[in-house]
């Protein structure tokens, strides 16, 4: 159980307790079994739904298997972290997972940062904002590619069939499809480690940019595509957009 969803269910439980609460305490609606036939089928019926609530509730939070989010509905934020750590069952990719999961985390934090200097140093109006802003926001949807990639990989990895390869060079399989087959694997494996390496170049560069941005005393717009972390960053961004034609 992760923590968050500890939380809930903890959050879960409160809740229906203080609603009970609310419900049969004197001091408040002070709803019970001793008044009328209405008041008690109301009791029973409230008692009733909150079991069922803390039941249900309870499956759902700790029991019920997560549903793979489709990779064509990921749009948010909280969409990509959701979809990416619904693979974090993957034993093998279970450090590449964590490592994807943080990167998100990390270019949420400095998009922000970034565009926080960029307001407190450019009016939103200044042609400068606008070029720093439009980098910035660029490389956020490379790095968001990159993990959609990884994930249309991870959506065909078969956990078990790679488990029962790296068992087989003593079964009965050919050796050259066991090869064949390993080759498929780690085409995989790679894939998914190059696309999360190239990410952590795209936050080196956000970190170098916001450094370089930091430095500036005076500037004329039309130097920023001079600067060295912007060239980076331009041919990073080229490089891998032809990379993924």
């Amino acid at each position: 159980m992760t923590m968050t969803k500890y939380i809930k269910w903890l959050g879960l439980i409160f809740g229906v307790v203080v609603i009970n609460i609310l419900l049969f305490s004197p001091g408040f609606i002070g709803l019970g079994f001793s008044g009328g036939a209405f008041s008690t089928a109301l009791s029973v019926t409230l008692l009733f739904g909150s079991v069922m609530a803390l039941f249900y509730g309870s499956y759902t939070l700790l029991f019920k298997q997560p549903v793979v989010l489709p990779v064509k509905q990921i749009e948010t934020h909280e969409d990509y972290v959701e979809a990416l750590s619904f693979y974090r069952r993957i034993k093998v990719l279970e450090e590449d997972i964590t490592l994807g999961l943080s990167q998100l985390s990390r270019m949420k934090k400095k998009k922000e940062t970034l565009l926080n200097v960029l307001n407190q140093r450019f009016d939103p109006g200044e042609l400068s904002y606008k070029k720093f802003a439009s980098v910035t926001l660029e490389v956020e949807k490379l790095l968001y590619l990159n993990i959609r990639s990884v994930l249309n990989r991870l959506h065909v990895f078969d956990e078990a069939e790679y488990a029962a390869l790296m068992k087989s060079k003593s079964s009965k399989i050919p050796p050259k499809l066991v090869q064949e087959k390993t080759k498929v694997y780690n085409d995989y494996l790679s894939y998914v480690k190059d696309s999360l390496h190239t990410n952590e170049e795209i936050l080196l560069k956000l970190d170098q940019l916001l450094l370089e941005i930091s430095r500036l005393d005076s500037f004329e717009a039309g130097d920023i595509e001079q600067m060295p972390c912007m060239q980076d960053i331009d041919q990073l961004i080229k490089h891998t957009k032809l990379y993924r034609q």
